[in-house]
């Protein structure tokens, strides 16, 4: 079975067993998780919705991160991923959030930000976490390996 279908399921049966319901704040992935956890019949049950924040704007008006942290420290950073993962819970029903924010390629990285850079950031209740992390391989690969450390994340949390 497919990693991230796997990851999925657990993810699932660990949500439904502890009541939480799960949102995404995505960009580089677009949409990934979302689309690997409603692959999961069910899932309604746990999941409530995804943002898709691709621009800038995108995440300023749907999950509230602000002008000043974009400015200041990038779309992909931990400030910014820490806003959008708290924006997703306080904008929909979700009690637990996973956000992501990276340099998926082939253009787009720096010196500073090599493409493969992911930012994570997991909100649940009072507890916020972030991670960085650096993948490599080609576009579709950076993304597959974002949407399984998302759930991973997601695991770690509930555990």
């Amino acid at each position: 079975m497919d990693r991230l279908k796997q990851l999925s399921e657990q993810v699932g049966a660990m949500l439904l067993q502890s009541g939480d319901v799960m949102v995404s704040a995505e960009s580089c992935t677009g949409g990934g998780v979302a689309a690997a956890v409603t692959d999961i019949s069910g899932s309604s049950a746990w999941f409530d919705r995804a943002f898709i924040t691709y621009s800038n704007e995108a995440k300023m008006e749907m999950l509230g991160v602000t002008a000043d942290s974009l400015d200041n420290f990038g779309a992909v950073s931990q400030q910014v991923v820490k806003e959008m993962a708290e924006g997703a819970v306080k904008n929909s029903n979700g009690t637990i959030s996973v956000s992501i924010s990276g340099i998926a390629g082939p253009t787009g990285g720096s010196e500073e930000k090599p493409v493969g850079t992911v930012w994570f950031g997991w909100h649940c209740k009072d507890k916020s976490i972030q991670e960085c992390c650096l993948f490599d391989g080609d576009r579709a690969s950076v993304r597959y390996q974002a949407c399984i450390h998302a759930l991973e994340g997601i695991e770690k949390l509930l555990k």
